[in-house]
């Protein structure tokens, strides 16, 4: 979920219209304050709020998971600590970013915070963003901590996510668990469910949760071939979702449909001009707006 702002502060009414929106569309799941929701840029009271807020608008017709991850384990234990007291069903954690730690050093970031606070935790590999990948062999070996329930594979690396699948297969500790990878990545959604994955949590869904959540049901429900064609016709407006920094676009979108207001937090800012027109044509296309 993008986070909504207004004259600097947190919009809530529209974290309101926002969960109501995705919940008519067929979501299976909410997640505040991940990378679309800006959360590097949020204060930890405006973390929690945002969290809060997401969970008592849910009213449990879906779950929320919420977006925890932090360069500071420190941090990451007491943000993940907070989205369980909240009630949440589960904790998204980034790889620490910047810190660029060792292999073994991610093992022990994600044990720690496994080890201290009960609730089922998702982890996050987007290289992109904190400049470290998560190896296959690190991610399979945090697999057999019981609380680590998955995996969000953003790395864009399908020879690696294959690598992981392949591992996850061979483990026999591994082989009787429910250890979910989901794609991070908008554009490879069936890729990484024909390999094996089981959804994806989307940006893109920002903007038209219907049809993303149609790749996936249509996909688990064994209709392979709706869900390949419901990928494909998609991609063009996926592509314009990042034509600039995520969520940029994203939230740009939300506001023309009347979601929330084009509020960004510092660095990010608003669309240059011709990247917006090109996105009002997408938009158009796709129905998404008049």
């Amino acid at each position: 979920m993008i986070t909504p702002f207004r004259e600097g502060r947190v919009d809530e009414e529209a974290i309101r219209r926002i969960v109501e929106f995705q919940i008519r569309n067929g979501t299976d799941a909410l997640l505040p304050c991940g990378t679309t929701g800006e959360s590097a840029t949020l204060s930890h009271d405006e973390h929690r709020r945002v969290v809060e807020r997401t969970h008592e608008f849910a009213r449990g017709r879906i779950p929320v998971i919420a977006g925890t991850g932090s360069n500071s384990t420190d941090e990451a234990v007491e943000l993940t600590r907070h989205a369980a007291d909240t009630g949440c069903a589960a904790a998204l954690l980034i790889c620490p970013y910047y810190n660029k730690p060792t292999q073994s050093g991610l093992i022990k970031h994600f044990t720690r915070v496994a080890d201290e606070v009960d609730i089922p935790q998702v982890l996050y590999n987007i290289p992109g963003r904190t400049g470290v990948n998560m190896a296959p062999e690190t991610i399979a070996t945090l697999a057999e901590h019981p609380r680590i329930v998955g995996v969000k594979e953003a790395s864009g690396n399908m020879a690696q996510i294959m690598q992981l699948m392949s591992l996850l297969r061979s483990r026999p500790a591994l082989r009787k668990t429910n250890f979910s990878v989901v794609s991070g990545d908008d554009a490879l959604t069936f890729s990484i469910m024909a390999a094996g994955g089981t959804g994806v949590i989307s940006a893109t869904a920002n903007v038209v949760p219907k049809q993303i959540a149609a790749i996936v049901h249509h996909f688990a429900a064994g209709r392979f071939e709706q869900s390949r064609r419901t990928q494909l016709d998609l991609l063009e407006l996926i592509d314009v979702m990042f034509i600039e920094t995520n969520p940029i676009p994203a939230k740009t979108a939300c506001a023309l449909m009347g979601l929330c207001g084009p509020e960004f937090r510092l660095p990010l800012c608003e669309m240059s001009a011709p990247h917006l027109d090109k996105l009002k044509k997408v938009l158009k296309q796709y129905h998404v707006i008049r």
